[in-house]
């Protein structure tokens, strides 16, 4: 009786340690994410560019950035299924800290992009491995709080790159950035490997399953491409509605400047509280599948009221952007029910892969809502882009699997 009793710490440590370090480790992640969108315009006119070339060239270096995130999912989501997720842990933060830290160093800005580029593939194996992780240690009754934790922390990290740039200059920013990553994988070191993926890596065949399978296999593109759309509302808020909130603001007639950054603020600070809450929430309904059909409804009114409301006043709009990122705080739910759609063979893939490709599904989102805009307006370009992603995320969600509770201790054959 007293050594259980002894043993109760011991297995609760076990149990934290990760969540504690896949939570920094994604507070790391987005403040970097966010980082350059933030130092983009100071960093490149201390470089020396006009303002023509600082738009250009932002722009160009941003999707350096998001090409090293595309590749990076699928890098370190094969790395994670064939080598461990707690390899992934190490190797992706010790890649964008020190080019995160390089970052402060650079007067060049072919190298910048060179250096964004890395940070991206680093940036690309966070979250997908620390939420495998996560969904792999705990008890399958404890996985939503887990995971709530985790990106309720995590993003806060977006409201620290925020005040990092407020408090202190660009380079200074970048190395805070760095440091925090330096720091964190000492952490890691006594984090401990998925005892289902060691089991799952003791049993598999020499030829286990390609990754590549999950775009010839008909069963798990239709699984692979359900995880992507219903994340697909989350980055229309973030990438659209969030990131020219001047714009809407200013096709709503709302008087006084509105700051794009103040909307994405505002929007982060909502996604943190909505995280944590959307975690709790499938624990209390039992269901993945509800609790997100719950929170896309809270965000597609978010969106009503966005376009549609008569907002006449700052006030008000900053209200509604708390509102929506409090209503697509369910990033790391939807990303826990990925993790949970697949087997252990392909499961960091899948999951790392997903959380970068519907970040970047805002590169296929925003030419069109730029598109549309001459024609139809910034209001009317806004509600079309947001029905044709709510209706695939519906759609996705119609008839996807429910995991809640679900043993992940199986293979994809």
């Amino acid at each position: 009786m007293s050594s259980d009793i002894a043993a109760r710490p011991k297995i609760s440590a076990v149990l934290t340690l990760p969540v504690i370090v896949a939570s920094l480790g994604y507070f790391v992640d987005v403040y970097d994410l966010l980082l350059f969108n933030i130092v983009r315009v100071p960093s490149l006119k201390d470089l020396g560019l006009s303002e023509a070339e600082i738009s250009r060239i932002g722009a160009e270096i941003y999707n350096w950035q998001q090409a090293g995130l595309l590749i990076g999912g699928f890098m370190w989501g094969i790395l994670g299924d064939r080598l461990g997720r707690r390899s992934v842990l190490f190797g992706s933060i010790l890649t964008y800290s020190l080019a995160n830290i390089a970052c402060g160093f650079t007067n060049n800005v072919e190298v910048y992009s060179i250096l964004r580029f890395i940070a991206g593939l680093g940036l690309a194996g966070e979250l997908g491995a620390g939420i495998t992780l996560i969904a792999e240690i705990l008890p399958k009754e404890l996985r939503g709080y887990g995971t709530s934790v985790v990106a309720s922390v995590g993003l806060a990290g977006a409201i620290a790159a925020f005040f990092a740039v407020k408090l202190t200059d660009w380079r200074v920013a970048y190395f805070i950035g760095g440091g925090m990553g330096v720091i964190l994988l000492i952490l890691r070191i006594n984090v401990l490997e998925s005892i289902i993926f060691n089991k799952s890596l003791e049993k598999r065949e020499k030829e286990s399953v390609p990754w590549w399978t999950l775009f010839t296999n008909f069963s798990r593109l239709v699984r692979y491409l359900r995880c992507m759309g219903i994340g697909l509302p989350t980055y229309i808020v973030i990438g659209i509605y969030a990131t020219f909130g001047n714009e809407f603001a200013k096709a709503l007639n709302i008087p006084g400047e509105v700051q794009a950054g103040t909307c994405v603020l505002y929007t982060y600070i909502g996604i943190v509280t909505g995280d944590f809450f959307s975690g709790i929430l499938s624990q209390w309904l039992r269901s993945r599948k509800k609790a997100i059909l719950l929170m896309m409804a809270m965000t597609f009114s978010g969106v009503l009221w966005l376009i549609y409301g008569g907002i006449n006043s700052e006030s008000t709009l900053y209200i509604c952007y708390a509102w929506l990122g409090f209503s697509i705080g369910y990033i790391a739910m939807f990303l826990t029910t990925t993790a949970e759609q697949f087997g252990t063979n392909l499961r960091a893939t899948v999951t790392t892969s997903v959380a970068n490709n519907v970040r970047a599904t805002v590169l296929l989102t925003l030419p069109l809502f730029q598109f549309l805009k001459p024609e139809q307006g910034v209001l009317n370009a806004g509600a079309i882009v947001g029905a044709i992603c709510f209706l695939l995320a519906l759609l996705s969600l119609w008839k996807m699997e429910e995991t809640y509770g679900k043993d992940l201790d199986y293979e994809e054959v």
